[in-house]
């Protein structure tokens, strides 16, 4: 077994995971951003532990899945989760076309690995622009408007 077949490790540290029906979702406190993994998705990360390969993981997925799977859908999954950091970069997994894959498992296609992702607010980002109670940057038409009494040329100030 050659190393470049192998799967990369998944990361695990400052990371808070909560595993759901059929997805799984990933909250990144390093890098504030949160993750949804589908089914297929959360299934390939789980056997990202630097042993397994794509062969084997395929198998895996195909009798978790009850559907057909190959290790290029591995390696698309692998690519998704190395560009959203939940898997150790290493570069050195072969390249898979999406839209072949597409077509291969068009039957199937709830079997194909996505991810959606959102950068979470900051506290300030997710403050309530609602009057009369909103926050410095958000827009106003008069002091009574903001928190700080200061509606300051159409946007709320800091206190006076």
């Amino acid at each position: 077994m050659r190393s470049a077949d192998l799967l990369p490790c998944s990361r695990t540290d400052n990371l808070v995971i909560r595993e759901l029906d059929d997805e799984t979702l990933v909250y990144d406190s390093e890098r504030n951003e949160a993750h949804c993994l589908n089914q297929t998705a959360a299934l390939v990360w789980k056997q990202c532990n630097g042993k397994t390969t794509a062969a084997q993981a395929a198998q895996f997925l195909q009798s978790s899945l009850n559907v057909v799977v190959d290790a290029d859908l591995i390696w698309l999954a692998v690519k998704q989760l190395e560009r959203f950091d939940l898997v150790a970069m290493t570069g050195k997994s072969p390249r898979v076309s999406r839209r072949k894959l597409l077509f291969k498992y068009a039957p199937a296609a709830l079997a194909l690995p996505a991810i959606m992702s959102i950068t979470a607010p900051t506290p300030a980002q997710s403050a309530s622009c609602a009057p009369p109670n909103a926050v410095q940057g958000c827009p106003c038409s008069s002091d009574g408007d903001c928190a700080s009494s200061n509606c300051n040329g159409g946007t709320c100030g800091p206190p006076l």
